[in-house]
């Protein structure tokens, strides 16, 4: 696969003085820098990629970015990974995106068993208590800043709406109102596109451009690609169904992770209600405050936000492994696995092919169809972590004021205030830490 995949193929505009030892070093310190969620991530990247080693030039390295915000899946990891591979190959792209996660996963198994261990302890149960209004703030300061770039015209506002509706009201699945909103931006697009706020002409000079040798040696590519990822894919599950005796549970565990990282269109935020409307809801892996305990564990960690996923997975294993570690971590790495080898699979695939067809404002039209989607589900998913942390006994009950306050206080001091993430996940520990000791 290194040499169909190689970059070579596609000669971008790239430092050829880089050496491996030198990007591998870069690649490793990222991983454990890598806060802030995918802006930070990407600013991080851009000023030491492009700024100071000028590794990549600026128009090579938005054109990877724009790629990369297209697919589903984590934007900043797949980024590295298409760096990694403009850099050094498949070998670069395998090491880049690995890094970026690794020092994450190791975290949160560790936050994952102490959780499951000392989790009802006073100080600890203080602490995510404090944590909880926290991450709901986070996720409607997300809804705000999505929202404000998203919705363009009164067809994003309306998709937008119908999103919403459609999973609290209608309860739809996630992936159907994902693909229908890319099924629906496809056929406005090519139809109607003023109603994307783009004339007939943007299209017709953007074309994708694609000469002869790339049509014949595209099949071959991506077959090749596939029947690998399709090999790492089966490995894992097969070798756990072999240890354990207990094939159902991981195969449940492996196509629902395998589904929620194909469907992960705008980030963690867009795919968590469905991670909790089948985990939480339908397998009864964990509860709604459990799984906002898991966003707060996921938020104090490097790394994309999508890692929370890798919490789902570990406390669905220790619940159905008769509360085991090691059954959890398990959980925790497969769940890892599964969730990222979509996203490489996206970046080695697709990035020779982008790197020819660079602009394609069709595709992009489309796609900001499904991101005013991704709007509407975060709303729902705010809503849903809202109830659950400030409306604990059931909205006809009174609310937890301590949380709804604190929920309030994130929005302004995150969102208006521009407080550091990382600092204010820390003030709110603390304070409701101090809170639980008080009342």
């Amino acid at each position: 696969m290194e040499s169909a995949l190689s970059p070579a193929h596609v000669a971008p505009r790239v430092a050829e003085t880089v050496s491996f030892r030198e990007a591998l070093r870069f690649w490793l310190k990222l991983g454990f820098i890598s806060f802030g969620g995918p802006a930070g991530q990407i600013a991080i990247m851009h000023e030491y990629v492009v700024e100071r080693r000028r590794w990549l030039d600026e128009e090579r390295f938005l054109h990877s970015l724009n790629y990369c915000m297209l697919l589903p899946g984590p934007e900043a990891q797949q980024l590295a990974t298409y760096i990694g591979w403009l850099l050094h190959g498949v070998r670069g792209g395998l090491v880049a995106g690995g890094l970026f996660v690794l020092p994450s996963v190791f975290m949160l198994l560790g936050l994952s068993w102490a959780y499951v261990e000392y989790g009802t302890i006073p100080a600890v149960a203080g602490l995510l208590y404090g944590l909880k209004p926290a991450v709901v703030a986070i996720v409607l300061g997300a809804l705000l800043k999505i929202g404000e770039k998203a919705l363009k015209t009164p067809l994003h506002l309306t998709v937008a709406v119908l999103s919403f509706l459609a999973l609290f009201l209608g309860h739809f699945p996630f992936p159907i109102v994902v693909f229908g909103a890319l099924l629906l931006g496809l056929l406005v697009q090519r139809w109607y596109p003023a109603w994307l706020g783009l004339p007939q002409s943007t299209f017709r000079a953007n074309a994708p451009q694609t000469g002869p040798e790339v049509r014949r040696q595209w099949p071959r590519r991506i077959g090749k690609a596939l029947l690998v990822a399709l090999g790492l894919w089966v490995i894992p599950v097969v070798v756990a169904g072999v240890v354990t005796g207990d094939w159902s549970f991981w195969w449940q565990l492996t196509r629902f992770f395998s589904t929620a990282a194909l469907v992960t269109f705008g980030g963690a935020y867009a795919v968590l209600p469905y991670v909790a409307q089948v985990a939480v809801e339908q397998f009864h892996w964990l509860t709604r405050l459990q799984m906002v305990d898991g966003l707060a564990l996921g938020e104090t960690t490097p790394g994309p936000l999508i890692m929370v996923l890798t919490f789902v997975g570990f406390m669905g294993a220790w619940q159905h492994g008769g509360h085991s570690v090691a059954w959890g971590a398990a959980g925790l790495f497969l769940t890892t696995f599964y969730t990222f080898l979509p996203s490489f699979l996206f970046i080695f695939i697709g990035a020779p092919l982008v790197e020819r067809t660079r602009q394609d404002a069709r595709v992009k039209a489309a796609l900001s169809v499904v991101t005013a989607a991704v709007v509407g589900v975060i709303l729902n998913l705010g809503i849903y972590l809202g109830q659950a942390v400030v409306w604990p006994r059931g909205i006809q009950a009174a609310p937890d004021w301590f949380s709804l306050l604190w929920v309030v206080l994130s929005v302004l001091a995150l969102r208006w205030g521009k407080v550091n993430l990382i600092l204010w996940i820390g003030v709110s520990a603390l304070a409701g830490l101090v809170y639980f000791w008080l009342f």
